[in-house]
């Protein structure tokens, strides 16, 4: 019997972390946009100490798993990257911001909230939708 190919465990351990990642949305109540509202009007601060659970997690995890292993799991070599600021980020952020905002909609959580049948999300997608096209035919015109 032949061994599974990297490519294979690749995508499973993507697949695995994506249902992850959208349980944990769903049990949060990230997946609600009157939660995330709540939130933002701060009214309800039990999404902060999700978002800080999360940001615990990978901070000790980008430190420490390159400290632990010599290479991913799953091959190729740790990396880092620096971030660059400029203008376009700034009002990307803050378009985002805006949006996110506004609908208390976020498209991670988006996306989790659509499997647990908020079928209402669907008109988040389309401005997600609509932005990125913007996004992308802007770049196209430079």
């Amino acid at each position: 019997m032949n061994a599974p190919s990297p490519r294979w465990a690749s995508r499973a351990a993507t697949l695995a972390a994506g249902a992850l990642f959208g349980f944990g949305l769903a049990l949060s109540g990230m997946v609600r946009p009157e939660v995330v509202l709540s939130f933002l009007r701060f009214s309800d601060f039990g999404l902060m100490l999700v978002m800080g659970g999360a940001v615990a997690v990978v901070l000790v995890a980008f430190w420490a798993v390159p400290k632990l292993r010599q290479a991913p799991l799953l091959g190729g070599v740790f990396q880092r990257h620096a971030s660059v600021w400029n203008r376009d980020t700034l009002v990307g952020a803050a378009l985002f911001g805006v949006g996110w905002g506004l609908s208390g909609v976020c498209p991670g959580p988006a996306i989790a909230g659509l499997g647990t049948g908020n079928l209402e999300l669907l008109w988040a997608f389309a401005g997600i939708a609509l932005g990125a096209w913007v996004q992308g035919w802007r770049a196209d015109a430079r």
